[in-house]
């Protein structure tokens, strides 16, 4: 033979195992996705290979992100599932995401509580308690 022809054996086993965009930037998004999707959706006549990277590790983090602050907010309400409200409480309370996120509506997320100070009651002063006529009588004690 030539040894050009197919591999027999150990030979044809020994094949690399393909490795995913996602995993090799060390990201759970999928790579591959979004970057069809910029590809498809002609945002520029050309996509250049980080772009993909850096947009889904962009994602990535602000789910991360967004998931650890509802996370928080659900564990205050003693729930162990999130809710949308709690995504709604997460967003809203942090002052950069709801930055990000002012003009979106999350739905069934509810609004914040908010009660103005006017319709607050009134603090009333409490008067310190006098204690009248007391003496302190103090033990002699030797060493």
């Amino acid at each position: 033979m030539s040894g050009r022809g197919k591999k027999v054996g150990a030979a044809a086993s020994k094949r690399k195992a393909t490795v995913s965009r996602s995993t090799r930037a060390g990201l759970q998004f999928p790579v591959g996705r979004v970057a069809r999707l910029l590809k498809k959706g002609n945002y520029a006549p050309r996509v250049g290979t980080g772009a993909a990277v850096y947009l889904a590790s962009v994602l990535e983090y602000l789910s991360a992100e967004v998931l650890e602050l509802a996370g928080n907010a659900s564990r205050d309400n003693k729930k162990h599932r999130i809710a949308p409200r709690h995504i709604q409480l997460a967003v809203r309370n942090d002052e950069e995401l709801n930055a990000l996120l002012g003009s979106v509506t999350i739905s069934e997320g509810g609004v914040l509580p908010n009660i103005q100070a006017q319709l607050l009651p009134k603090k009333t002063k409490i008067k310190p308690f006098k204690i009248k006529n007391v003496q302190l009588v103090t033990r002699n004690v030797r060493l």
